[in-house]
């Protein structure tokens, strides 16, 4: 609807990414302009409407003119929301005031440059910069706010479950598959408030929807695997966020665990063969059902660990504890490596390590095996102790980048990523392998995860448009960047640890929501210096490859 008088357009969308949704699912905007409209019609299709200014139809819009002097600008300023006009309205006018474009560029620059300066680093390259605060920048979109700030200043959103208005936070268009293995663990070391947020967000979730989302799109969007909400809901809880209803999302977390979704992407797929077997068997008619699997038994292992930060009994949490060891159901002893397994017990058989997708999601098995974030240790003792655990990671790197696309029916774009990048087997451009450097840790070869981080950092990740090496996926792929060039990784979140690698630049400050710093110094750092010879934590020596989110949050 073009409004000439107010010299404004308002109108809605019906599209949104994946539903299903409430069929009064609306995206309201307006749209305020700074000089009177010269011409005003409208379109339908293919259509022109010369006297009609509003319009209601499938693929529409307005076409507005102006008469203006040469080099005159006319600017324009937008808001939407999800609940009305009048909402949108207000967005506009609590957000953008009377300012106009540059006092709104102005402001934008000062809140980022703000909330980017919670982490300066110093002796890098101008691309090292340029690539760092990129990522940090990128770990800042996901997830988007859903909610909105009524007339009275109160929070309310749009719920995308049953379609009302309704008081509180609501997050959306994140998937959990991805973002769960740093993202989540990033904001809750660097920014834990807008996490706490988000949290409360995940009970509105559960309370109106009856599940908690494992991808919105802003509803249950069927897409990916796992049941990560688990780690993503635990970690916030472990790493000592507070103040909201965790009751709630542990009784959410019981029931997502214990039952099938209303899409496979929701609950847990295939939960009774897990339950029962300790493993969603592969001839049963359930996709990626590896990948299932190893996830199911990581978010065991955060629902255990939730369980005992909240004091619950052992007649309610060792049930967790006993299927966290899940993973082990799935070793081939044969290839040292994971694989499918059929209901009567058998392995799948043609069984290729090379192969994409089947049993496994956007990966195949020398990616998947890495999975098991809860038991490294177990995993190293399944393939024969520390060195031969050291040996199967350096295949990853050794081997060449070969792939059977066969069960997408062509080479999708992660496997080709993979194939370009020339790191073997290592598929940086995807999430589940993005944590296997790290890994070296656990099997007394430090030095090789301070290599192979740099060489990632340095191969992976350029300051030019093409410079991103595949996914960025919510953030995770940025966020995988910030915590290795800061020096460390949380390669098990839900646990109070972060892994070390080797810091990228000669010197990082972090700055805490609780006003402590966090300073890394590494002045001797550079690229052909990039192993850690020794390590002092505030001034006396310090021997162990990891540090304690507790311990950071006290400064250091």
């Amino acid at each position: 609807k073009i409004i000439p008088a107010e010299r404004k357009i308002i109108g809605y969308t019906t599209k949104y990414a994946r539903g299903p949704l409430p069929k009064n699912f609306k995206n309201y905007f307006v749209v305020y302009f700074n000089k009177d409209f010269k011409l005003a019609k409208t379109w339908s299709g293919k259509n022109l409407k010369d006297n009609e200014l509003e319009l209601e139809s499938d693929h529409s819009g307005a076409i507005i003119g102006f008469s203006t002097k040469k080099g005159e600008q006319v600017t324009a300023k937008v808001a939407s929301s999800f609940i009305s006009f009048e909402q949108a309205d207000l967005n506009l006018k609590r957000e953008l005031a009377n300012d106009g474009f540059d006092a709104t560029k102005a402001k934008g620059r000062a809140i980022w440059n703000k909330t980017l300066n919670k982490i300066a680093v110093e002796g890098g390259s101008i691309d090292q910069m340029r690539t760092f605060y990129s990522c940090l920048y990128r770990t800042l979109f996901f997830p988007n706010k859903l909610y909105e700030v009524d007339a009275s200043n109160k929070v309310v959103h749009w719920s995308p479950y049953n379609g009302k208005t309704l008081p509180g936070y609501m997050f959306a268009g994140t998937g959990f598959w991805d973002t769960f293995r740093a993202l989540y663990p990033f904001l809750n070391l660097v920014y834990p408030s807008i996490n706490k947020e988000m949290q409360e967000g995940l009970i509105n979730d559960y309370k109106e929807g009856g599940w908690l989302p494992e991808w919105s799109s802003p509803g249950y969007a069927n897409i990916m695997v796992g049941n990560n909400s688990a780690s993503v809901v635990s970690d916030a809880y472990i790493k000592g966020l507070r103040g909201y209803d965790i009751q709630t999302l542990w009784d959410a977390l019981k029931h997502g665990a214990n039952n099938e979704g209303p899409v496979e992407a929701v609950g847990r797929d295939g939960v009774k063969y897990y339950n029962e077997l300790g493993y969603v068997p592969f001839d049963v008619k359930k996709n990626e059902n590896a990948a299932k699997t190893l996830e199911y038994a990581y978010d065991d292992f955060t629902i255990y660990q939730l369980g005992r930060a909240l004091g619950k009994p052992a007649s309610e949490i060792d049930i967790y504890k006993k299927r966290a060891m899940n993973y082990k159901n799935l070793f081939d002893p044969a290839s040292g490596l994971m694989r499918g397994k059929n209901q009567d017990g058998t392995f799948q058989s043609p069984f290729s390590p090379f192969k994409w997708g089947g049993a496994f999601t956007e990966g195949n098995s020398w990616h998947y095996t890495w999975s098991v974030f809860q038991d490294v240790d177990g995993l190293a003792k399944l393939m024969g102790g520390h060195d031969k655990f050291v040996t199967k990671l350096d295949s990853v790197f050794s081997m060449p980048p070969v792939f059977d696309e066969s069960a997408y029916g062509g080479v999708i774009h992660e496997i080709r990523e993979m194939q370009i990048a020339n790191m073997g087997q290592y598929a940086h451009g995807n999430q589940p392998i993005q944590h296997m450097i790290y890994l070296y840790n656990y099997g007394g070869a430090p030095y090789k995860t301070q290599y192979w981080v740099r060489e990632t950092m340095n191969r992976m990740y350029k300051a030019t448009p093409d410079g991103y090496c595949g996914d960025e996926d919510n953030g995770q792929t940025s966020a995988w960047y910030v915590f290795s060039a800061m020096g460390f990784y949380p390669v098990t979140p839900a646990v109070d640890q972060y892994v070390l690698g080797a810091p990228l630049f000669k010197k990082v400050t972090l700055t805490l929501e609780n006003g402590k710093q966090v300073v890394i110094n590494a002045a001797a750092n550079s690229d052909s210096n990039r192993y850690v010879q020794s390590l002092q934590m505030n001034g006396k020596p310090y021997s162990k490859n990891w540090i304690s989110h507790s311990g950071l949050q006290k400064g250091a």
